[in-house]
């Protein structure tokens, strides 16, 4: 059997990502798929293999976990240039959708194709052993979602084959899961704050403190009330309401009143976001401002997410700060801090550094699940100890 590899992979709303291994290798793919034919035309095919994979991940997946089995898609990049892409929905549930599957088993593959921990068997399959560490919102979890998701992991083996891929193409990657854990995102946001990668406690003075954690995504956004190094289950709180359909809103406004076609939400994100040019397009070659667009509908969704924290800190009035995380802090962060400058002063954070928020959740599926596999390790030397003194008092 291969050695099992860590995978730590956050399949965020807006994007995907992930560490693999021990750290070596990290992917960032937007979270978009396209189902498609399995013969996709290229322009230049001969010069395939001199493009950039992760701009032209074209799959087949196969597993028993998914409704549509055996489907073709492009995924990531290549997606959001198709007509018939999908983004996750408003409402729903990340631990019942298939494009979550898709997305995790799509950089799994990536992974594992460019591993030096697994062999390339002569009719170019890749058998793969991973432990994976993962997430879903804690209104998922507190619902025991969790549960029927891990085990549509465990116990089978999943197939990524890559079609017209760059580099790949033709070569079939056999997923099984030696572990899985899934833990709470509110949780795994608490242990990137405290902790580094060996799990040492960075910030002690964090580690008794009744503190909050608002994490906003696409689709949802979870409160997390952390007491006693814990999260405080009956006071944590999900609502279904992230910024998805606000950059959808910008999307529509930008199209219907400029006339300009964006793939998907990451190029609303690139705009509102970016440090050079914000809020601003090209309409028909000229660099046009779009602020009161995004200033409209963000500042609307911001004064929902500070009701949230509002409610939520009210009936947790002991808590002494709030920490902002996720994709969708870094999009609302200067309307947040204005509209509680204004209101109630509440002691709030947000980090400067927006990568440090994007890879908040996968960073510390990474740490957890590495302190896992070191404490599993060290069990399973001392059940062998025990073997072996028990063997030889037998005898």
């Amino acid at each position: 059997m291969s050695k099992s590899r860590i995978a730590a992979v956050d399949v965020g709303n807006d994007a995907l990502k992930g560490n693999f291994g021990k750290l070596e290798n990290e992917l960032y793919i937007p979270n978009v798929i396209a189902p498609d034919m399995e013969d996709r035309p290229v322009i230049g095919i001969e010069d395939l293999d001199e493009k950039d994979v992760l701009d032209n991940i074209h799959i087949r997946v196969h597993s028993p976990a998914l409704e549509e089995n055996n489907a073709v898609y492009r995924v990531g990049n290549l997606a959001t240039k198709s007509s018939n892409s999908t983004e996750l929905d408003p409402g729903g549930s990340k631990s019942e959708e298939d494009q979550t599957l898709v997305m995790l088993f799509a950089s799994i593959a990536l992974d594992a194709v460019t591993s030096e921990a697994f062999s390339v068997s002569k009719n170019d399959v890749i058998d793969a052993n991973y432990t994976l560490g993962t997430g879903l919102p804690l209104r998922e979890v507190k619902e025991g979602k969790d549960v029927g998701y891990r085990s549509q992991l465990l116990g089978s083996v999943h197939q990524v084959e890559f079609l017209v891929t760059p580099k790949h193409q033709g070569k079939k990657i056999n997923i099984k899961f030696d572990e899985v854990k899934v833990y709470p995102e509110g949780f795994a946001a608490y242990v990137n704050l405290i902790m580094d990668n060996d799990l040492k406690v960075i910030n002690k003075d964090l580690i008794d403190k009744q503190i909050l954690i608002q994490d906003i995504g696409g689709l949802s956004t979870d409160i997390a009330v952390i007491r006693n190094r814990n999260v405080d289950d009956d006071k944590a709180q999900g609502f279904n309401l992230g910024v998805s359909e606000s950059l959808e809103a910008i999307r529509e406004e930008i199209r219907s009143k400029h006339g300009v076609e964006l793939d998907s939400r990451r190029d609303v994100v690139d705009i509102i976001t970016r440090k050079n040019d914000r809020n601003h397009i090209m309409v028909k070659g000229s660099r046009t401002n779009i602020h009161e667009i995004t200033d409209n509908i963000l500042l609307e969704l911001a004064k929902k997410e500070y009701r949230f924290l509002r409610n939520v800190w009210q009936k947790n009035s002991q808590s002494e700060i709030c920490y902002f995380v996720g994709g969708g802090s870094t999009v609302l962060k200067d309307y947040i801090k204005a509209l509680n400058n204004k209101m109630d002063g509440f002691n709030i954070e947000f980090f400067e550094d927006e990568n440090e928020s994007i890879w908040m959740m996968a960073n510390a599926y990474y740490k957890l699940i590495t302190d896992f596999v070191k404490k599993s390790t060290k069990d399973n030397s001392k059940d062998t100890s025990k073997e072996e003194q028990a063997t030889t008092e037998a005898k």
